[in-house]
């Protein structure tokens, strides 16, 4: 069995590709990740906390069980995503749009 080895990475300027790497229970604590690209990832579980995710784009991820609290969403959107069991403040997503829509028609 391969023997867990900890990376120590403090005040410096580095570029990191990953590969084909278990990088499982990382901590990343006042680290800019600025421009960082992640394909093919798994984040469950993981935890972002206190973070600038401005200009963020998410494409093709499972967000299920995502849970979002005291966020700036200003300019936010959600497109072409499915939302059956998406909640806000309680209130059913797809129950807000069936009544806006219905206002606005």
């Amino acid at each position: 069995m391969e023997t867990e080895q900890v990376v120590q990475l403090r005040s410096t300027t580095r570029r990191i590709e990953a590969t084909d790497a278990d990088l499982a229970r990382s901590e990343f604590t006042d680290v800019n990740l600025a421009g960082a690209v992640f394909t093919d990832v798994k984040l469950s579980s993981a935890v972002i906390e206190n973070a600038d995710l401005s200009n963020l784009h998410v494409h093709n991820a499972n967000l299920a069980g995502l849970r979002i609290i005291s966020a700036d969403l200003r300019g936010a959107s959600i497109v072409r995503s499915l939302m059956e069991g998406m909640t806000i403040d309680g209130i059913p997503v797809p129950e807000l749009l069936a009544a806006y829509r219905l206002l606005n028609q």
